[in-house]
């Protein structure tokens, strides 16, 4: 048997993109098998303009791979640097008034760092909810607040609006390849119509449930992941300096019942490669980790262990600085 060649990052997500690029103009869109709900789309839909506000590496990879799909394309940010870098992608219109956003998309992507901008964008002065126009569909990409998702959604639905919270996994290189992995909460009409945008960004599209279910499991998987560096680092300190080699036990790990994302992933692209590059931070994922605990503890139950993931991480974040890449918390504490 002959061994499978393996195929790049980019290499599946040109050939993602080559898949949905004809699907999207005709309306018509691909579904993984394990969808977690069926829904039906209208065979003749137009290509309707699409904004992406918010142009940081991961609003302008989102921007570049839907005019890479043939969608025509509007990005919008405050900073004049991030909208002149985001005005080199090809096919992309860039507009420094926000108001131009709400007036020329019919489908507004969000990518934004903290759960306060994403309310002052849609419902502070100049935001959607007070602009005149009707019938947007927004789709907020960022990682926020679900209870803050859900408030968000009545006052834009009371206005006319729709919001579909669609958090993403797969950092900057994903969004730029088309290859994100995609949570998905809101009302089945707004997630049908949020489709075709998120099949073009995304190549695993997973609709968790209803207004807010998506940033649940975005807060989760990222909690998860925070506790998951701090182990892993550990364990893997522990048996280097106890004589093992890391390529050893990183190889043993990965075939074995103690593997995760961070030791399959991580470690091999990030962390022994020595690059830290990931394009995600310490304080973003500080910010994540916070987020989680909030909302654990509006639950009421018992979470030591994510108490304790929360104080170890912050306590890293300030020893490495918050723009250090995450993937450093496995090193723990710095010298």
């Amino acid at each position: 048997m002959h061994d499978r060649p393996k195929v790049g990052l980019e290499d599946r997500g040109r050939r993602h993109l080559r898949d949905v690029r004809h699907l999207y103009r005709l309306g018509r869109h691909r579904r993984p098998r394990a969808a977690h709900h069926r829904l039906r789309r209208s065979d003749n839909m137009a290509v309707q303009k699409v904004a992406v506000v918010g142009l940081g590496r991961m609003g302008q990879g989102m921007l570049a791979t839907l005019a890479r799909a043939g969608v025509p394309v509007i990005g919008y940010d405050v900073s004049a640097g991030a909208r002149e870098a985001a005005a080199t992608v090809p096919g992309a219109e860039v507009t420094a008034d926000l108001a131009a956003i709400w007036r020329e998309a019919e489908t507004i992507v969000l990518s934004l760092p903290f759960p306060a901008t994403v309310e002052a964008v849609l419902t502070g002065e100049g935001g959607l909810a007070a602009s005149p126009v009707k019938g947007r569909l927004v789709i907020d990409t960022s990682t926020s607040d679900p209870d803050l998702t859900r408030a968000l959604h009545a006052r834009l639905a009371s206005v006319g609006h729709a919001l579909v919270d669609a958090p993403v996994s797969g950092g900057p290189a994903g969004a730029a390849a088309g290859t994100l992995a995609i949570m998905v909460g809101g009302t089945a009409e707004a997630v049908d119509r949020a489709r075709p945008v998120l099949d073009v960004l995304g190549q695993k599209v997973s609709v968790v449930g209803g207004p807010g279910d998506g940033h649940i499991a975005k807060l989760v998987n990222n909690v998860l992941v925070a506790g998951q560096l701090i182990l892993a680092g550990e364990a893997m300190r522990v048996g280097v300096a106890a004589g093992a080699s890391q390529e050893g036990l990183i190889t043993v790990v990965n075939g074995a019942s103690g593997r995760s994302a961070v030791t399959e992933v991580n470690y091999p692209r990030w962390i022994a490669s020595g690059s830290f590059d990931s394009g995600f931070t310490m304080g973003l994922m500080a910010k994540d980790v916070g987020l989680a605990l909030e909302l654990a503890e509006r639950t009421g139950l018992a979470i030591p262990m994510l108490r304790e993931v929360r104080e170890r991480w912050n306590a890293l974040t300030r020893g490495w600085g918050p723009a250090a890449d995450f993937n450093r918390a496995v090193l723990g504490d710095p010298a």
